[in-house]
């Protein structure tokens, strides 16, 4: 009875899925506006509350995003709504808001060698980029994310210290920021490490601005995301697919699947809106575009498991188990 009352009591988590720019950005294949678009409107269409759209970056940095002005123009508005855009300065955020953004995330990493390799810049001058930003598109009433990437570790420098973390996420926070996402970059972050530093965060940012973007390099990233579940954040960044990875990170595999999040939190009593078997066909239509397989480590058991159950998305009955 008891663990049927906890079962009851549903939470609710905000997942944002990056697959559209952070799993595409460095894939060797060419995935076209239209192919873009679809997988945008698919996943507005399967639940996904937030997708994070495309980044406007130089064409001749990310090759995969130059054409995020075009894709914005053909999505729908309803569609719209939901995206955020990744801007790395200035001159990115006017591109965007000439776009029609209606949200852009900035990204500053933690250490110094990490900001110069991706960006060429110290991480003194990333850092008054970043709030610069923030304070251009709160005037202009475009709503803000800002990312701490290698917020556990870097893949020049090592492990990062938790109170560098802490204290750019909090002058993130400070500078009016909508959304603090806290970002293992590479995958390297251990459950322990998760717990303690987003415990931490939770204290002075809350739950309705903080959130976490996950890799699962070493295996950790469904592990990792139960110790932030569990530490109280409600807001995480996934890929369908699990596909992702930063090409500036050296090491940094795969973001955490969007169908393996929400299907953990389906099975722990968190809601997500999301039609899980709708999302495996994006996962499909994915594999098919890119001619590779794809899927996170669920993928293959979660279509298995739907497929006795065609047209309903039960997900006590497609559990497999008794209720």
């Amino acid at each position: 009875m008891a663990l049927l009352l906890e079962k009851n009591a549903v939470k609710k988590l905000l997942i944002t899925d990056v697959s559209p720019r952070d799993g595409l950005q460095n894939q060797a294949k060419y995935f076209s506006t239209q192919d873009k678009l679809w997988l945008v409107e698919a996943l507005s269409a399967c639940g996904v509350p937030r997708i994070e759209a495309t980044s406007f970056v130089a064409p001749t940095a990310v090759p995969q995003m130059a054409d995020a002005a075009d894709l914005l123009a053909a999505v729908s508005d309803s569609t719209k709504d939901k995206l955020c855009v990744l801007v790395p300065n200035q001159k990115g955020l006017w591109r965007a808001q000439e776009a029609g953004a209606r949200e852009v995330c900035v990204v500053l990493s933690a250490t110094e060698t990490m900001n110069q390799r991706n960006i060429r810049m110290s991480l003194a001058n990333a850092l008054s980029t970043c709030l610069t930003v923030l304070a251009q598109a709160q005037e202009a009433g475009i709503r803000t994310r800002a990312y701490v990437a290698v917020a556990f570790a870097c893949p020049f420098e090592g492990q990062t210290s938790p109170d560098v973390a802490l204290r750019l996420a909090k002058q993130m926070a400070d500078a009016g920021a909508d959304e603090v996402v806290i970002a293992d970059t590479i995958g390297a972050a251990h459950p322990v490490q998760v717990s303690n530093l987003m415990r931490l965060l939770m204290a002075d940012i809350g739950p309705g601005r903080l959130g976490i973007h996950l890799h699962d390099t070493r295996g950790l990233g469904l592990a990792n995301a139960w110790a932030a579940m569990q530490a109280g954040v409600q807001r995480f960044d996934s890929s369908a697919a699990g596909m992702g990875g930063c090409p500036f990170a050296p090491g940094a595999a795969g973001n955490l699947a969007t169908e393996d999040l929400a299907w953990l939190a389906h099975e722990s009593g968190y809601e997500t809106g999301i039609d899980l078997p709708a999302l495996l066909q994006v996962v499909e239509g994915l594999s098919n575009r890119l001619q590779k397989p794809l899927g996170g480590r669920s993928y293959a058991w979660l279509k298995q498991h739907f497929s006795r159950f065609p047209g309903t998305t039960d997900l006590e009955a497609a559990s497999g188990f008794p209720s």
